[in-house]
C-alpha cells in the first residue's frame, strides 16, 4: 500500500468515527452544528472519492473518462469543503452573521456553481511517472488557485477579526490554515501523495470539541427537572394564595367584630382583651403578608409603586409604630432624623416604611437591654435625595460566619437561645429584595454579643412642593360620619362576611343592601335600583366579581363606584384590580380605618332628614327560644363558633342563613359535580367550609376543605369517590340545625 493510501485509510477511520458519534447523539439545532454536520459528511465523501482515485490509478486499462469523472468529482469536493469551512470562519468572525446569512449564502452559492462549471469545462491530463499516476492540467491548477484564494480570505478574516473569535473556536481555523499550507506545498512537489483530505478529517476531529453542541439528553433531563420545579413552585404559590384567603376569611370576622366591640360599653379589662385580640390579629396578618411577599419575590411579580409622599409623616409613623413595639421592653430609643430632609419625595413610601419597620422590629426582637438607634440622613445631588437609613442596637449581635446567611429565607440563628422570639425568618430576606428592587444597597456590621448595625441607602426623587400641596388619599378620621340617605350595596357569597360588613357600615347611618351573588347585583341595577357605593367580593360562585363588574359597566347610565372586596391581599393587587375597572380596593379582613377612607372618598357627609328613621339598619334578630345544648350534644363546637362570631345573637343569625341556603347550595354542588365543573364546585365547597368553620361544624369543614383542594387540582376521582361522604355529613348537620331552630 502506498503512503498516500495509508493517509487516506487513517483519515477515513477518523471520519467514520466522527460521523458515527456526532450523528448518533441528539444535538441542538443551530447554523454552526448544521454546518459541522455538512463538513463531516462532505469530508467522508471526499475520502471515498480520493480512495477511489488512488485505487483506480493503480489499475491498468481504466478508460480515461472514468478517471476524469473521479478526479473532477474530487476537485469539486476540495473546493466545496473549502467554501463550507469559510462559512465556519465567517460565523465566528461576525457574530451577527445570522442576520445576513441568506443574502451572503446566495452570493457564494452562485460563485461556487460558477467555479464548478468552469472546472468541468477545463481539460485534465493524467500523467504516469516512475510508476506513480496523478492528474495535472488546467483544471488541477484552477482548483489550486481557487483553494488558495479561499484560504487567503479566511486568513484575512482571522487577522482583522481576531478579537471576535472565541479562544476555543479559533483552534481548528489555525490548524486548517497551517496544515493546509503545508499539505498544499507538499502536494505541489509530490502530486502522487494523497494527504489533503486526511488533513481535513483531522481538522474536523479538533472542531468536534469546539462546537456548541451540549449533551441533549442532559438538557432534556434538566428541562424536565425545570418543568417539575416550575409546577411545584406554581403549586406552592397557589397554595399560599389559597391559605391567604383561608386565613383572611376568619380574620375578617375577628378584626371586624373586635373593632366593633371597642365601640361598646365594656369594662377596662375587657377592652384590654379586645386590644390584645386586634394586636394579635394584626401580627398574624403581618406574617401572612410576609409569606405572600416572598411568594411574589420568587415569581418576580413584586412591584414598586412610586408616588409623591410626605417624608416627615413617614418618619413619624415609623417612630410611632416602633415605640408601640418597644412598650413591653425597657429599651432606650435613640432617634436622629436629618432636619434638612426634603419634605416631599417621589418613591414607594410603603416599601421604604416596610424596610425600616422590618429592621427596627428585628432590632427590638433581639435586644433585651440597652438601646435601639434610628438614624436617617440624606445626601442631595441635583433633584435626587439619597436616603441613608441606619438601625443600630445593643442586642445579641451576629457571628461573622452567619452574616452571609442573614438574608436567606426562613433563616433564624441560635434558635435554642431565641426560642421565645417571634418571627418566621422572612423579614430580612424581604428587606434585601425590596432594597435591591429600588436599586439600593444594604450593609451589615455586627459584633457578636455586642450588637448590630444595618445601613440602607436608597435614592428618591425630590419633589419641589410642600406637604400641604400633596393630594392625601389615605388620611383617616377614626370617627364615623353620618351619610344619611345614601345607599351602599355589599355583594359577597359568604354570609359571615356580609354580617361583618353590615356591622361596620351601620355606624355611618347608610342604607345597606346585602346580596350573595354578582348576578343578583346586576339584576338589582337593571331593575332601576341606585346605589352610591358597591362593595364587590371577587371570589364568588357562577360569576366572579370581575365578571360582574364587566356586566355592570355595560349597563347604560351606570356610574356607581365599585370597590373590590377580597382576601387576595398580596402587594400590588390594588393596582391590578383598579386596572380591571374597579374604583378602589379593600382587603379582607376589612380594616376599619381603610373602610373609613373608602367611605369618606365616595360618600358625602349628610345630616339626618326630618322624619327619617334608621329602621333599615336595624337587624331582625328575633329568634325562637333555642337550647344551645341541642347542638352540643351532637358534638357541634359551639364555643369555637361563639369565639369567632362574637355572641349568640350573631351565631343564631348565621345558623339561620346556613339553614335557609342549605338546600339550594347542596343542589348547586351536585349539579357542578355532575357536569364536571370543578372550578364552580370548588367555590361552593369553599363557601360550605367557611360557614361550617364559623358555626363549629368541624367535621363538615374538614371534609369540605378536602373537596375544595381536590377540585382546585382537577382531581375528579377524589371528588367522585368521596362525594357521598360530603353529602352524608352535610345532611346530618342540616338535621341537627333543623332540630335546633325548632322546625
Amino acid at each position: 500500500m502506498s503512503v498516500g493510501l495509508t493517509f487516506i485509510f487513517c483519515g477515513l477511520c477518523i471520519s467514520t468515527i466522527i460521523c458515527a458519534v456526532y450523528f448518533s447523539k441528539k444535538r441542538i439545532k443551530s447554523y454552526e452544528t448544521t454546518l459541522y454536520g455538512y463538513l463531516a459528511i462532505v469530508n467522508f465523501i471526499g475520502l471515498i472519492l480520493e480512495l477511489a482515485c488512488g485505487v483506480v490509478y493503480g489499475i491498468k486499462g481504466v478508460p480515461t473518462f472514468v478517471l476524469d469523472i473521479l478526479v473532477k468529482g474530487y476537485m469539486i469536493f476540495l473546493i466545496g469543503w473549502a467554501f463550507l469551512f469559510m462559512y465556519y470562519v465567517i460565523i465566528n468572525a461576525h457574530p451577527n452573521y445570522e442576520k445576513k446569512r441568506k443574502k451572503l449564502q446566495s452570493i457564494t452559492d452562485v460563485i461556487f456553481f460558477g467555479i464548478v462549471i468552469v472546472l468541468l469545462l477545463l481539460p485534465i491530463t493524467h500523467v504516469n511517472e516512475g510508476g506513480n499516476t496523478y492528474a495535472t492540467g488546467a483544471s488541477v491548477n484552477f482548483t489550486y488557485i481557487c483553494t488558495i484564494i479561499l484560504v487567503v480570505i479566511m486568513l484575512l478574516l482571522c487577522v482583522f477579526n481576531i478579537k471576535k473569535f472565541n479562544n476555543k473556536k479559533i483552534l481548528p481555523v489555525i490548524t486548517f490554515l497551517c496544515l493546509g499550507i503545508v499539505t498544499t506545498l507538499v502536494q505541489l512537489n509530490n502530486p502522487e501523495l494523497l494527504i489533503t483530505t486526511a488533513m481535513e478529517a483531522y481538522v474536523i476531529f479538533i472542531m468536534y470539541f469546539t462546537i456548541e453542541n451540549p449533551d441533549m439528553k442532559l438538557i432534556e433531563d434538566l428541562n424536565i427537572a425545570k418543568e417539575q420545579a416550575e409546577k411545584a413552585n406554581h403549586a406552592k404559590t397557589e397554595f399560599l394564595s389559597n391559605m391567604s384567603h383561608e386565613i383572611r376569611t376568619p380574620l375578617n370576622a375577628i378584626v371586624g367584630f373586635s373593632q366593633s366591640l371597642m365601640e361598646e360599653e365594656l369594662s377596662s379589662s375587657a377592652k384590654e382583651d379586645v386590644r390584645d385580640i386586634i394586636m394579635s390579629s394584626n401580627n398574624l396578618l403581618e406574617l401572612v403578608n410576609g409569606i405572600l411577599d416572598i411568594s411574589k419575590i420568587e415569581a418576580n411579580k413584586l412591584e414598586i409603586a412610586n408616588v409623591e409622599y410626605d417624608s416627615n409623616k413617614l418618619m413619624r409613623e415609623v417612630v410611632s409604630l416602633t415605640k408601640a413595639r418597644m412598650a413591653s421592653k425597657a429599651l432606650e430609643f435613640r432617634i436622629d432624623i436629618d432636619p434638612t430632609l426634603p419634605q416631599v419625595l417621589y418613591g414607594d413610601h410603603s416599601r421604604i416604611k416596610q424596610i425600616m419597620i422590618n429592621l427596627l422590629t428585628n432590632a427590638v426582637k433581639y435586644t433585651k437591654e440597652g438601646y435601639i438607634s434610628l438614624c436617617v440622613s440624606s445626601v442631595i445631588q441635583n433633584d435626587i435625595c439619597r436616603l441613608i437609613i441606619s438601625v443600630e442596637d445593643s442586642g445579641i449581635g451576629i457571628r461573622q460566619e452567619d452574616i452571609d446567611k442573614l438574608f436567606t429565607k426562613f433563616q433564624r440563628f441560635e434558635l435554642e437561645k431565641n426560642i421565645t422570639t417571634e418571627g418566621t425568618g422572612l423579614g430580612l430576606a424581604i428587606t434585601k429584595s425590596l432594597v435591591e428592587l429600588m436599586n439600593g444597597k444594604i450593609v451589615v456590621q455586627s459584633k457578636y454579643g455586642e450588637g448590630s448595625k444595618f445601613t440602607v441607602s436608597i435614592d428618591q426623587r425630590i419633589v419641589p412642593k410642600s406637604a400641604d400641596e400633596l393630594i392625601v388619599t389615605d388620611e383617616v378620621n377614626a370617627s364615623p360620619f353620618s351619610a344619611y340617605g345614601q345607599k351602599v350595596l355589599v355583594v359577597d357569597d359568604n354570609s359571615v362576611n356580609l354580617k361583618v360588613a353590615n356591622r361596620l357600615l351601620k355606624d355611618y347611618k347608610v342604607e345597606i343592601d346585602l346580596l350573595d351573588s354578582g348576578q343578583a347585583c346586576i339584576n338589582k341595577i337593571l331593575d332601576g335600583e341606585h346605589y352610591d357605593l358597591i362593595l364587590m367580593d371577587i371570589m364568588m360562585p357562577k360569576m366572579k366579581g370581575t365578571e360582574a363588574l364587566k356586566h355592570l359597566k355595560n349597563i347604560i347610565g351606570f356610574n356607581t363606584p365599585v370597590v373590590a372586596l377580597t382576601a387576595d391581599a398580596i402587594s400590588g393587587m390594588k393596582e391590578r384590580y383598579i386596572s380591571l375597572g374597579f374604583d378602589d380596593y379593600l382587603a379582607k379582613p376589612i380594616n376599619k380605618d381603610h373602610l373609613h377612607a373608602v367611605l369618606k372618598k365616595y360618600l358625602k357627609e349628610a345630616k339626618k332628614p326630618e322624619g327619617y328613621t334608621d329602621s333599615n339598619n336595624d337587624e331582625d334578630n328575633s329568634t325562637t327560644s333555642r337550647n344551645i345544648e341541642t347542638l352540643k350534644k351532637y358534638g357541634v363546637d359551639v364555643a369555637h363558633g361563639l369565639e369567632l362570631l362574637g355572641d349568640l345573637e350573631t351565631y343564631d343569625m348565621t345558623i339561620d342563613e346556613f339553614y335557609n341556603q342549605f338546600n339550594d347550595k347542596m343542589s348547586q354542588i351536585a349539579n357542578f359535580k355532575k357536569n364536571g365543573d370543578l372550578s364552580s364546585y370548588a367555590i361552593l365547597v369553599h363557601s360550605l367550609k367557611s360557614d361550617s368553620k364559623y358555626l363549629g361544624f368541624s367535621k363538615l369543614a374538614a371534609i369540605s376543605f378536602d373537596h375544595e383542594m381536590a377540585s382546585k387540582e382537577g382531581d375528579i376521582e377524589f371528588v367522585t369517590e368521596h362525594y357521598q361522604e360530603l353529602v352524608t355529613e352535610a345532611n346530618k348537620i342540616y338535621n341537627i340545625v333543623k332540630e335546633y331552630i325548632g322546625e
